[in-house]
């Protein structure tokens, strides 16, 4: 049959445009994409081989070979899969998105075919990618016992087909290079995109490499004085080595590490290794690894999230944000999968329940690994929550789904740990005394600002266990943590307390009553002067020791909340607080002789002042006037000493 000239069957110029200009938005994806494409039709030779031997024609030495030639400008792609009779180039390559693969795998599944071959194409525009760095793209394919055929096209919206010969099955692409894209005929430049994108095909991908090397006699020795001459050799440009398919048996600890090393660029070992193969309604193959330290850039907003992505061995994506939630950012490694659906780029993932699914398995996964970690290995696991703990602690705000498992996984230093150690909700539960009916906290910026903090004193002197807060990311946490074993948590500097038995709380009413008598005036005299920045003046039964403190309500913003808000440069909003005057401190006592006896003294209202920012100050909040403040205590000590 005679060279004709057709037009391809849908509005190409426009498909072409998208798949040149708009598609990919990387130009090495076309190599990709069709070593991706040879890969399939070997695996089709393969599969259909088993029936019909016949389609081997003497030839099951697979691969796939890059010829690069500079005089001519071309690079071409061979391999010696399948191939195509006309009718089939026509049908797949002279329709733009119509995907030969995917009707190949579709009659498979009418056929009710089993251990049906792993395909990557779905979509067929694979190959056009090839137009964005090739003027002319040449194919010649021949299928095992037909003729061959050569189709043609400069990506105009027409193209040629003719028969022609050629010796034996397979598919040849030649791709005519834009001048501007000589640089994919450098051995770097090819070899570099064949190890980030396809180094994990399951056939080699060769090219043919030439060297100078010393010439040699026949005995194979160096001949003096002889010059060099090229020798030309095939390599394997890929590793074909995909680590995570094979049994966890076969893989040594050192293989795990050298590849950890390389998808993470990190010097150290890995921490932990969870190598996991998912079966059924989710078909797929995950090595993740949790590394020994966090990175340096965990915490910034444009840090690199997520695992590496593979397609049946090929790369899609290092950063695959949508198989692991932000919490679990810190995790490395692949995942694998055989039947993930991808747009028409394979660069963006459709957001559909297929990726849904490997999600929900992942998190599954690493969750009970921790938890077994913590388990049977307390001490590793307290190294790894030292690292990791601040981030996986998010999880608790973000993912309801996992919050009973997140909950017996996050720890607390506390006021009954040293500096350094944890406690568990479980532990802190199992140890709370008989009549405590809530799990008590403290947020704050470090462990000795909450420990020296006086709203700790009456639970030091019933002796309950208050859990320190003190990751900036727990003020979010205990929004959404409210409550653990059916006891609720309560933020010790907010609200009112309500720690006394029956018996406790008859005989603290009336010494309550009788210190309101006392004082009452008093209070409301404070409240007036510091009418602008406190809520209410009130007596505390949460002081002990000190003379007074501030609370905030009980839905209120702490002190804690508001210098966190701040620091991250957002409005906050005017909020009093209440001050709590301990009505067991001296200083109560020297106030209500000094305005019983003249309420109009200029002392009180300076008095007002200290108690106020004195109170600032022990919740680690800045005085809003401090000259004024060390001129107040300067002249307080002068006074002191001349009683003296």
């Amino acid at each position: 049959m005679s060279k004709t000239t057709k037009n391809f069957e849908t509005e190409v110029q426009q498909l072409l445009d998208l798949v040149i200009h708009s598609l990919y938005s990387n130009r090495d994806i076309y190599l990709r994409e069709l070593i991706s494409n040879a890969s399939d039709a070997i695996d089709k030779a393969r599969f259909e081989s088993h029936s019909n031997e016949a389609i081997l024609e003497g030839n099951a030495d697979w691969k796939i070979k890059l010829v690069p030639d500079k005089n001519a400008g071309t690079l071409t792609i061979r391999d010696n899969g399948i191939g195509m009779t006309r009718a089939e180039v026509e049908e797949n390559i002279g329709t733009i998105a119509r995907s030969g693969t995917r009707a190949f795998m579709e009659s498979l599944k009418e056929k009710q075919q089993l251990n049906n071959p792993e395909l990557i194409g779905q979509f067929g525009v694979g190959f056009y990618a090839s137009f964005m760095v090739a003027d002319r793209v040449t194919l010649t394919t021949r299928r095992a016992g037909g003729a061959g055929c050569r189709w043609e096209s400069t990506g105009d919206g027409t193209y040629t087909i003719e028969d022609c010969d050629k010796e034996s099955r397979g598919t040849e692409i030649v791709l005519h290079l834009k001048e501007e894209m000589k640089e994919y005929l450098d051995e770097w430049k090819i070899r570099s995109i064949v190890k980030k994108y396809s180094d994990y095909v399951q056939y080699p991908v060769v090219m043919d490499i030439t060297r100078e090397e010393p010439a040699k006699g026949v005995d194979g020795e160096v001949i003096e004085g002889g010059g060099t001459i090229e020798k030309t050799t095939e390599e394997t440009l890929n590793s074909m080595k995909a680590i995570w398919t094979r049994p966890k048996s076969e893989i040594s600890e050192e293989e795990y590490e050298e590849f950890y090393k390389h998808i993470s660029h990190d010097f150290e070992k890995p921490f932990r290794t969870i190598h996991y193969s998912a079966e059924g309604t989710s078909e797929f193959k995950a090595l993740l690894y949790i590394p020994a330290h966090k990175p340096f850039d965990l915490f910034m907003r444009d840090q690199k999230k997520g695992v590496h992505l593979y397609v049946k061995r090929v790369f899609i994506t290092d950063n695959c944000e949508a198989l692991l939630p932000d919490y679990l950012r810190f995790m490395k490694g692949v995942v694998d999968s055989s039947d993930l659906p991808l747009n028409v780029s394979r660069e963006i993932l459709q957001e559909d329940v297929q990726i849904k699914r490997i999600e929900k398995n992942l998190v599954v996964k690493i969750l009970s690994s921790l938890t077994e970690m913590k388990e049977k290995a307390a001490e590793d696991y307290l190294t790894f929550y030292t690292e990791f703990g601040p981030v996986l602690k998010e999880g608790l705000h973000f993912d309801f789904a996992n919050k009973e498992k997140l909950q017996e996984l996050v720890l607390f230093e506390s006021s009954a740990t040293e500096t350094g150690k944890f406690v568990s909700l479980r532990e802190y539960v199992d140890r709370m005394p008989e009549e405590q009916k809530e799990i008590y906290f403290i947020t704050g910026i470090s462990r000795t600002a909450v420990e020296n903090s006086p709203h700790l004193e009456i639970f030091r002197k019933k002796g309950y266990e208050v859990l320190f807060l003190i990751d900036p990311v727990d003020e979010w946490v205990v929004q959404s943590l409210t409550e653990y074993d059916g006891r609720k948590l309560k933020a010790v500097d907010r609200g009112d307390l309500e720690l006394d038995s029956e018996g406790e709380k008859k005989e603290k009413e009336a010494k309550k009553e009788e210190a309101t008598r006392q004082y009452g005036d008093l209070l409301g005299f404070i409240k007036e002067k510091l009418d602008d920045r406190v809520k209410e003046v009130r007596l505390s039964g949460r002081l002990t020791d000190s003379a007074c403190c501030l609370v905030a309500d009980e839905y209120g913003m702490n002190a804690n909340m508001e210098r966190i808000l701040k620091a991250m440069n957002q409005d906050v909003p005017e909020s009093k607080r209440i001050l709590e005057l301990n009505p067991d401190h001296p200083l109560m006592r020297v106030l209500s002789g000094m305005f019983g006896k003249d309420g109009s003294d200029p002392r009180l209202a300076d008095y007002c002042e200290l108690l106020y920012d004195q109170a600032l100050m022990t919740e680690g909040s800045p005085v809003r006037d401090p000259l004024r403040f060390t001129r107040l205590v300067s002249e307080l000590m002068v006074a002191a000493s001349e009683k003296l």
